[in-house]
């Protein structure tokens, strides 16, 4: 296999993001990737705006979230998980949750990059 260098470091301006409806539903969430598959990366990131959400998911992937503005829980088998600015809350691979939030923007952190690709080959 042929060894591709990743991208080199950067500065990535919030302001200049475009955010693009995401999931099934597409009212809910936005979201823009700051770095991944394209920076030959096993790690992906990004940021996501959530308006009256509520979205069941099952991860395919470790997600880290930071809670950057409004409250934002993710409910599980396990229970319901709040967190507020500056809060962390970590959602291992097979996880099924439901992403709930009235307003919020998160930051996310997720590994492997590739989740969706290695889903397609399935």
């Amino acid at each position: 296999m042929e060894h591709q260098q990743k991208s080199p470091p950067r500065v990535t301006r919030f302001d200049g993001l475009d955010f693009a409806p995401r999931f099934a539903f597409p009212q809910m969430c936005k979201v823009v990737e700051v770095a991944g598959l394209a920076d030959r990366s096993a790690l992906a990131g990004g940021f996501a705006r959530f308006t009256a959400a509520e979205i069941p998911w099952q991860l395919r992937y470790d997600e880290l979230i930071l809670v950057l503005e409004g409250e934002f829980t993710v409910e599980t088998a396990e229970g319901r998980l709040s967190a507020g600015p500056r809060d962390t809350i970590w959602l291992p691979a097979g996880t099924k949750v439901t992403y709930i939030a009235e307003n919020a923007l998160v930051f996310y952190s997720l590994q492997p990059a590739s989740w969706a690709s290695e889903e397609a080959a399935l």
